[in-house]
């Protein structure tokens, strides 16, 4: 059975290096690795008094894990400009209420960069983030920033459909 309905010639997935994240309508700078989009959903067992000794299963809340999103340190804002809203150096009067929380979108691009696979990720906001990493005078690595989001769900994006490659 063939994987790609539309380029049944196509043998091989699409690769995780070609994404990009959006917020506010707009492509974030420079995000060069995010974290995976897991959900799982907890089990309540149970049985009645006259079945057998196994337990029935059922499922319960689910729960969405954080999202990790990194990139190297420039003058970009975005990373630091959003933490800030759930933090204030001024206390609590300072933190943003009204816009701490967005929606964010990360698309999954084929090697031509079209957009192959998207999703929405729901009421998302910065639980942790990572202004300056520890530095090593004797290193020659990139420095990055991180941020940690909570979220409330996501999505997959269905509109998004197969189309011929070239």
């Amino acid at each position: 059975m063939a994987q790609f309905s539309v380029n049944s010639h196509r043998i091989d997935p699409y690769k995780n290096f070609r994404f990009r994240v959006r917020w506010d309508g707009l492509i974030v700078a420079g995000v060069s690795k995010v974290g995976a989009l897991k959900r799982s959903t907890e089990i309540v067992t149970h049985r009645e008094g006259g079945d057998i000794s196994t337990p029935r299963l059922s499922p319960s809340t689910t729960k969405f894990d954080p999202i990790s999103l990194e990139r190297g340190i420039t003058f970009a804002p975005e990373f630091e400009a959003w933490a800030n809203m759930v933090y204030s150096a001024e206390g609590d009067g300072g933190v943003s209420l009204l816009r701490f929380r967005k929606d964010i979108r990360i698309e999954m691009l084929n090697l031509q960069g079209t957009v192959v696979r998207a999703y929405n990720v729901m009421r998302c906001w910065p639980s942790e983030f990572t202004a300056l990493p520890e530095l090593d005078a004797n290193g020659s690595g990139i420095a990055f920033e991180s941020l940690t989001l909570q979220n409330e769900g996501f999505e997959r994006d269905t509109s998004i459909v197969e189309i011929s490659e070239t």
